[in-house]
């Protein structure tokens, strides 16, 4: 009777390994799990991926940059809930000022592809807008140092007009002199010799 048994219920043992596989698996071995964090800027950058122009799915986020799709999903569906629109999520890096983009830029500088994420995802960026932001500014350096040599360029001609007409003006002011004490010396002849304009006619 007793082997009976044995054979139609076997140790329990045999019923602890599947959920010792599972929770080595699923939980990873009893060890204590750790969930990273997401900051609101860090969750507003990942999810504005989503969005144009980017238009990603939630697959390439969640492997481009190491977020579960679970986490993507319930972070949408968490601000659908609260009537937000993820491009309305603040704050948001349309916000920021010049100053504080061109600080981000400059603390960029020179990071490593894995120094560079790591620093993306702290500040709740991504590279590209980092990327973007940079070439903003050399353009907007290449504009202003256009713009003064157009205006150099400009001060040159102005001088150089100004010049011009200083002469013309002078010239005039000669012919005009000289017209005048022609007028003078004539009147005097008619003067001495008694004599008018109308009777030079």
């Amino acid at each position: 009777c007793h082997a009976d048994s044995r054979a139609q219920f076997p140790p329990v043992s045999g019923y602890l390994s599947p959920l010792r596989f599972f929770l080595k698996k699923y939980i990873g071995g009893g060890k204590r799990l750790v969930v990273p964090y997401y900051s609101p800027e860090r969750r507003a950058a990942l999810l504005k991926m989503l969005l144009p122009p980017l238009n990603l799915s939630m697959a390439e986020v969640s492997r481009r940059e190491g977020v579960s799709e679970m986490s993507l999903s319930n972070w949408r569906k968490q601000l659908g809930a609260e009537g937000s629109a993820v491009s309305e999520n603040k704050p948001l890096t349309e916000n920021w000022s010049a100053e504080t983009k061109f600080a981000v830029v400059l603390e960029a500088a020179g990071l490593s592809e894995i120094d560079l994420g790591e620093y993306c995802r702290r500040k709740g960026l991504y590279p590209e807008q980092i990327t973007a932001w940079r070439q903003a500014f050399i353009t907007g350096q290449k504009s202003e140092k256009a713009l003064q040599k157009e205006e150099r360029d400009q001060a040159r001609k102005d001088k150089k007009r100004i010049q011009e007409l200083e002469r013309e003006l002078r010239r005039k002011d000669k012919a005009l002199a000289e017209t005048a004490a022609l007028l003078v010396l004539r009147k005097k002849l008619n003067d001495y010799w008694g004599t008018t304009d109308d009777e030079d006619n």
